[in-house]
């Protein structure tokens, strides 16, 4: 969308936070009858905005300021030696990129990985149109890192590639390697490719400080978060 002016957002109702009991979430999105552009998503992006599918969303709750969007800035961020542990670790994977469309394998894994560690709330049983609505977007410019363990493959992280950085999306294992931190594994992967392609921020999403889902966001550093309309230093 090169018509900046047609741009509009549009409130959802409000509904049960899937985050912080007992308070009700509301999201700004980006108008969906509008075609929306990688030129678009990058602005968006830097004011605290994330994708789901194909839509371009951000926190809107009236009375709650708790999900702020958080990236690391890569032109500062040196690994740490319990990172450096976890990458070799897993330094007898073979690792590979591969084009962000629909794959079978990848689904009968993050099928897998839902109902191990989702499996009483929405997403739970997701089917191949679930997947498809969360992950595969036509307009996006998306990365799958595919993590294998002798071909058997273990793990897959979704990336945005976007002018600045990349926007880690979401990441996916096989439960039974949970030993080895597939996801942390996978946001200092996310790192170095970035790093690779001479970009200058990982964005990781929204990281909320009472929420012990989120509170691994806390453990990249440096962060940045998204507070008061200007990228903050944590």
């Amino acid at each position: 969308m090169n018509d900046h002016t047609r741009l509009s957002f549009f409130a959802s109702a409000a509904e049960p936070c899937s985050y912080l009991e007992n308070k009700n979430a509301i999201s700004a999105f980006a108008n969906p009858n509008v075609d929306m552009d990688m030129k678009t998503y990058n602005e968006l992006i830097q004011h605290g905005f994330r994708r789901s599918g194909g839509y371009v969303y951000r926190p809107h709750c009236p009375s709650c300021n708790e999900c702020v969007s958080v990236r690391v800035p890569l032109k500062k961020q040196q690994f740490t030696r319990n990172e450096l542990r976890t990458m070799r670790r897993n330094s007898d994977l073979t690792i590979s990129i591969v084009e962000g469309k629909f794959r079978t394998e990848h689904f009968n894994l993050y099928k897998r990985y839902i109902n191990s560690r989702h499996n009483d709330g929405s997403m739970a049983n997701p089917s191949k149109a679930d997947y498809h609505r969360f992950l595969i977007c036509d307009w996006t410019e998306t990365m799958f890192i595919e993590f294998r363990l002798n071909k058997l493959l273990i793990a897959v992280a979704v990336s945005d590639i976007l002018s600045t950085g990349l926007s880690a999306v979401y990441t996916f294992f096989d439960p039974q390697y949970a030993v080895r931190s597939p996801g942390h594994f996978a946001i200092l992967i996310q790192i170095t490719e970035a790093k690779a392609r001479d970009l200058d921020y990982l964005f990781l999403g929204y990281w909320i400080k009472n929420c012990a889902k989120m509170s691994y966001k806390r453990r990249y550093k440096p962060l940045e978060g998204f507070i008061n309309d200007q990228w903050i230093l944590f």
